[in-house]
């Protein structure tokens, strides 16, 4: 019966055939024994009318309309939205702040393009949305070359970034997010009368120095400038990168993370050998001393080309893709990331960088292993580290009892300092699984949320680093280049 509708089909026209098989071939496919599915009635829709052409229109994602390659018999409808919808689509990736975001600069963008567009045409997207270029800087770690864009008039971050979604040429787009050093004001001290606990704290004695200093090991700060005269740090900064420019109006920070990292003079540093790339991305400003993404991007990637082997990031702030995305990359090329967890206390949501997933993140403690009471929480904490009144120099040859994740993120930077002096190809992931490993659990038990894995033992991690690759750690990496 198929044979036969097929030829009936071929040698009539398309009406006078369907006319014929409703009347002859239908009723005989529901009789009993016909070729009907078990004999059981079978029930057909009416032929579809004949199409008054051969083409049809259909409709793309962006609401253009083409004709069909096929012959269907009804046409597709089109709405009027799908109509006025504009064909050009939104840019892969294009980030306006979160909802309730309120920490970036409000007159400022960052915006990539591949590397094959003309720098005519991004001076036509400029003037097109009403924009202009304070700065272009190539972030070689990227592959890209990041933009700073200035809003001149009253619009919004979020409106800005989402009007650019339509352009096709721009690869990504966001907000310049603020971020702000974690560190709490000190008090002034004398180094002789105060105590310093922090290096028995960390089991770094004799024993541990025999094994290690952090000898040559480069630490990029990534903070504000550091005062390099003060006699704690005389010839520890190895070399500098200014990434915001202009006048340097504070070194205060700056300059007690490398004393806690690498001081070697009336107080000693975790490392005292190692040497610094002090990277100035942050100053002071009328909210205190803050930083923005394009110049810790800028800040970074340097430090990664200038070969350092641990990145100290006391800083703290937003989810940032841009930021996410250049973590990556430097963890990919053999960089340890090491940042301060925070001091916006229990209730606040994780911060970043620290809270990325290739940073260790560190907390604070006391002289008796308590917990800094602003400390955040949250299962991205690490470790733990000394933190709370760590004395520390400031400017002028002077000395502070210093407070926060900032000082104990610090103290974990100069113990990765120690550890890669011992094994200089231990790669970001195996140093992570050492550290947690060899650490002195101060919780109930397990992975702790306000104090990770316990308090960094940098006798154990030195001791047991010759063993770290066989442990879960991946192979050894070859140097950053």
């Amino acid at each position: 019966m198929a044979n036969a509708d097929s030829r009936l089909r071929r040698a009539l026209p398309p009406t006078l055939a369907a006319l014929l098989l409703m009347v002859f071939v239908v009723p005989s496919l529901g009789e009993p024994g016909g070729e009907g599915h078990g004999g059981a009635p079978m029930f057909f829709a009416p032929p579809p009318a004949p199409a008054a052409s051969t083409s049809a229109p259909t409709t793309d994602e962006g609401g253009a309309t083409t004709p069909s390659s096929t012959s269907p018999a009804r046409r597709k409808v089109i709405s009027p939205q799908a109509k006025r919808a504009s064909p050009t689509p939104p840019v892969a990736r294009a980030y306006p702040p979160r909802p309730g975001e309120t920490r970036f600069r409000p007159a400022e963008i960052l915006v990539e393009f591949a590397p094959s567009v003309a720098r005519q045409n991004i001076d036509l997207i400029l003037r097109r949305h009403r924009l202009t270029e304070a700065e272009a800087a190539p972030i070689v770690l990227l592959a890209t070359t990041m933009h700073l864009w200035r809003i001149g008039d009253a619009r919004g971050v979020a409106s800005v970034v989402r009007e650019l979604r339509t352009e096709p040429l721009i690869a990504s787009v966001q907000p310049n997010y603020l971020y702000t050093l974690q560190q709490d004001a000190g008090a002034a001290a004398a180094a002789a009368a105060a105590p310093q606990y922090a290096l028995e704290k960390l089991r770094i004695d004799d024993s541990t120095r025999a094994l290690a200093t952090g000898d040559k090991v480069l630490v990029a700060v990534v903070d504000t400038a550091i005062d390099e005269t003060h006699p704690d740090l005389a010839g520890v900064v190895a070399a500098s990168f200014d990434s915001i420019r202009g006048a340097i109006l504070t070194r205060t920070h700056g300059t007690s993370i490398a004393g806690a990292i690498a001081a070697h003079g009336r107080i000693q540093g975790v490392a005292p050998k190692a040497r610094i790339l002090s990277v100035r991305a942050f100053d002071t400003t009328e909210s205190g001393a803050q930083g923005v993404t394009f110049s810790i991007l800028k800040g970074i990637d340097w430090a990664a080309q200038s070969q350092a082997r641990i990145v100290n990031m006391s800083f703290a702030g937003p989810q940032d893709p841009a930021m996410h995305r250049l973590l990556g990359a430097a963890f990919d090329k053999g960089v340890i990331l090491i940042a301060a967890a925070g001091n916006a206390g229990h209730k606040s949501p994780p911060l970043f960088p620290a809270a990325d997933e290739k940073v260790i993140a560190v907390t604070a403690t006391d002289a008796d292993d308590r917990l800094f009471a602003n400390a955040n929480v949250g299962p991205y904490v690490a470790v733990a580290a000394p933190g709370v009144d760590v004395l520390l120099p400031v400017p002028g040859g002077a000395y502070e009892l210093e407070i926060g994740t900032s000082v104990s993120g610090a103290n974990v930077s100069g113990v990765a300092a120690l550890v890669l002096e011992h094994r200089p190809g231990l790669r970001p992931a195996a140093f992570r699984n050492l550290l947690i490993r060899t650490a002195k659990p101060l919780g109930a038990g397990g992975h702790d949320i306000e104090l990770g894995a316990g308090l960094v033992d940098a006798f154990r991690a030195v001791s047991e680093s010759e063993n770290s690759a066989s442990r879960g750690g991946p192979p050894a990496a070859v140097p950053v280049q």
